[in-house]
């Protein structure tokens, strides 16, 4: 178990530090491609967050475990609201511009329910992937023509894609990132798999509990610090856009590979708790577009009350 441990532990911090040099190549080579410092930055917000569970997914799925890959793809949306969110808003009230986060907040409902009606047959299929993946494309879109319209959000976005190494540092620094997610990836799955019998969980809950929450840690760190430097349309474009990508992009791209088989017990339990805290925002942002520390509160309770009720159904 020491073993399981410490590959699992390195492999969070390796995915962590990966994703946030690809971050920064990325933006870096953006823009030297002509990219507009905009688009790069609001493009970044939505995938950002999401590339230490993209990788830890796509290991998952290289395994042939996609019960864990689906666990940690819906786990971490609900560690995105509960947890991070929740532990960002208690530290400090997020005051929020961006007037197509509500929007997107909705957007982010109706594909969760979306998500539990296509998977009701108990299986998530290539056209339920198809139509998930393109959902999230037309998302993207939405949110690209809104944050064009607000001038004053521009300067937020293109600062959080701006780069000042020269080209081969970039491109040095993007073949580092690589292999950091790659080993990371690989470390936290196996290090998740080792882990399943001293846990008393199958892959679904691994993937559901530890592997989700260990990829978060390292984001909630960042959302508290940027909830203090007053960051908070970064910080919520962060976890609503890290949840799409995680449910419309991620788990509809596996369900693309092939089909997805979903337990009965996922449908009644964790994908309505991952609809409940997307719920739970939405009078939050309404009116005065903030989230309180009080708000920030009971999203942090709903989530350590949530995790104990699973653990103790496992």
């Amino acid at each position: 178990m020491t073993g399981a441990l410490f590959y699992f532990s390195a492999g969070i911090v390796l995915l962590a530090l990966g994703g946030d040099s690809l971050v920064k190549a990325a933006s870096g080579l953006a823009r030297r491609t002509g990219i507009s410092p905009f688009t790069t930055g609001l493009v970044l917000v939505a995938f950002a967050t999401s590339l230490p569970e993209l990788a830890v997914n796509l290991r998952a799925m290289a395994v042939g475990d996609h019960a864990l890959a689906l666990g940690n793809a819906v786990g971490s949306n609900i560690a995105n609201l509960g947890l991070t969110l929740g532990a960002a808003a208690l530290c400090a009230p997020l005051l929020i511009r961006w007037k197509a986060l509500p929007s997107l907040l909705v957007c982010l409902v109706v594909g969760t329910l979306a998500t539990i009606l296509l998977a009701q047959d108990g299986r998530l299929t290539r056209l339920d992937g198809a139509v998930l993946v393109l959902a999230f494309v037309a998302v993207l879109v939405f949110a690209w023509i809104f944050g064009r319209r607000q001038p004053e959000l521009r300067g937020e976005f293109a600062g959080f894609a701006e780069s000042r190494l020269p080209a081969p540092l970039d491109l040095a620094r993007l073949a580092v990132a690589v292999a950091l997610l790659w080993f990371g990836a690989r470390w936290v799955v196996q290090g998740a798999l080792d882990l399943r019998p001293a846990l008393g969980m199958d892959s679904l809950l691994v993937g559901l509990l530890p592997v989700a929450i260990g990829t978060a840690l390292p984001e909630v760190a960042a959302a508290i610090a940027a909830a203090r430097r007053g960051q908070g349309d970064l910080v919520a474009g962060h976890v609503i856009g890290a949840s799409l990508v995680n449910l419309m992009l991620v788990v509809g791209g596996m369900a693309l590979v092939r089909d997805v088989p979903v337990p009965a017990s996922f449908l009644r339990l964790e994908l309505p708790a991952a609809l409940v805290f997307a719920a739970l925002l939405l009078p939050m942002l309404r009116g005065g577009l903030q989230v309180s520390r009080a708000e920030g509160a009971v999203l942090l309770l709903a989530f350590l009350g949530w995790a104990g009720l699973e653990l103790a159904l496992a």
